[in-house]
């Protein structure tokens, strides 16, 4: 018999039993739909992620005070790296001038730009509210805040009393707040003289004015050092190197005794994806969960269509066919039902994906909302699902096509 016919035959049992073939289709539909979206979601979400980290951040290197472990993941123990949120036992450690000037002599630093940071009560137009305060060096404004300006400049080296405020802080939280008007943060009143994009939450002050104004600060005591390289290339060497200069300049022995965490976003980076496989891995499982019932469901339908069919089988048995003929048969009907259900699947899938992943919106950071704004179907994936939807088919309708093979045709004939 040619394939040809096989195939018609195949198909026509398809289209014939439609009730029960497409109840099946659904199964193998929402199976293969969930897959293509959730492998889709994670690939889009490490590909943005990858590239945000890569455009903000990729030459930096962070220093702050008290030992973190899991800043650092990524590196060998020899080369004072390791894992978990562990405190120091230093009693209130500190970043001072002395550690900038330790950190600006390791080879393939460029600079090094201290921050305060606190969160202080800020009032305007008789509104109160508490919000996170960065106060930084005017010098390093484009190396501190990624944000850009949508309203009035940026901090410059006139500034004592001034503040740049964040766009969502304006819009949001402070309706209608405008440059040129005055806030107070503890009693002292500044001049806003900028206003950043809406995503930016964040209040900008002059570093000389954190002292005396954002509480339990003193001058030349900063809560993280944001360093930035020459080569980018060589950040995890870098970050190994002021590690250990650290650890000179401080007097500290042992890596168990270190008061400081040295992170870059490398590290972050291989932390996020790692998270982002294993959740993908876990939500593939549940969803390959619904293709094995859709397999089930196959094999269901194919023995369902063997008992509706013994007396064609007898009949095409008695005019020539052979057991391979009608074992390629019911084969083909079973592979049909996944071609199509996986087509269904990948249309559905792709639908959810890119639906999904339009971004998040409202009180979800900036990180986040960039990671899930974008989808990565790619065509190997689309070809995976529907191959392996087809395989699923074939393979759940194995054992009843090998059964209607084996039927004799003068039992096939007499079966009511």
């Amino acid at each position: 018999m040619r394939f040809a016919k096989k195939f018609e035959l195949a198909w026509n049992t398809l289209v014939h039993s439609k009730l029960r073939s497409w109840l099946t289709i659904i199964g193998i539909v929402i199976g293969i739909a969930a897959v293509v979206a959730i492998v889709s979601i994670s690939n889009g979400a490490q590909e943005s992620l990858t590239a945000n980290l890569n455009s903000f951040g990729a030459d930096q290197i962070t220093v702050t005070p008290g030992f973190n472990k899991a800043s650092t993941e990524g590196f060998s123990r020899k080369n004072t790296v390791s894992t978990t949120s562990v405190a120091s036992e230093g009693d209130d450690p500190e970043l001072t001038d002395k550690d900038i000037i330790s950190i600006g002599s390791v080879v393939n630093v460029r600079l090094v730009a201290p921050k305060v940071s606190s969160t202080e009560e800020m009032v305007y137009s008789s509104k109160r509210t508490d919000v996170s305060i960065s106060a930084i060096n005017y010098e390093y404004w484009d190396t501190m805040v990624s944000a850009e300006i949508k309203e009035g400049r940026a901090l410059i080296s006139s500034d004592v009393y001034s503040v740049v405020v964040g766009g969502s802080i304006a819009e949001n939280t402070f309706d209608g707040m405008q440059i040129n008007r005055q806030i107070t943060i503890n009693d002292k009143t500044f001049r806003i003289v900028g206003i950043l994009d809406s995503e930016s939450k964040n209040v900008f002050i002059p570093l000389d004015s954190a002292v005396g104004v954002l509480e339990d600060k003193e001058v030349g005591v900063y809560d993280s050092l944001t360093v930035v390289v020459e080569n980018p290339n060589f950040i995890e060497n870098t970050t190994i190197d002021i590690s250990r200069k650290l650890m000179i300049s401080r007097g500290i022995l042992k890596d168990s005794e270190k008061d400081f965490t040295v992170s870059n976003m490398l590290s972050m980076q291989k932390t996020i994806t790692s998270t982002l496989e294993t959740l993908a891995l876990f939500l593939g499982a549940i969803a390959a969960i619904s293709l094995l019932v859709g397999g089930i469901g196959i094999a269901n339908t194919m023995f369902t269509s063997v008992l509706e069919k013994t007396k064609e089988i007898g009949i095409m048995k008695a005019i020539g066919a052979t057991n391979a003929d009608i074992m390629a048969i019911f084969l083909l009907n079973s592979a049909l039902i996944g071609l199509v259900g996986g087509l269904g699947g990948i249309l559905l899938g792709s639908s959810a994906g890119l639906f999904m992943g339009g971004g998040s919106s409202g009180e979800t950071s900036k990180l986040i909302d960039a990671m899930f704004s974008s989808t990565a179907i790619t065509w190997e994936l689309l070809v995976f699902a529907l191959a392996f939807s087809v395989v699923i088919g074939m393979i759940a309708g194995a054992i009843p096509a090998y059964r209607a093979s084996r039927l004799k045709p003068v039992d096939a004939l007499r079966y009511e």
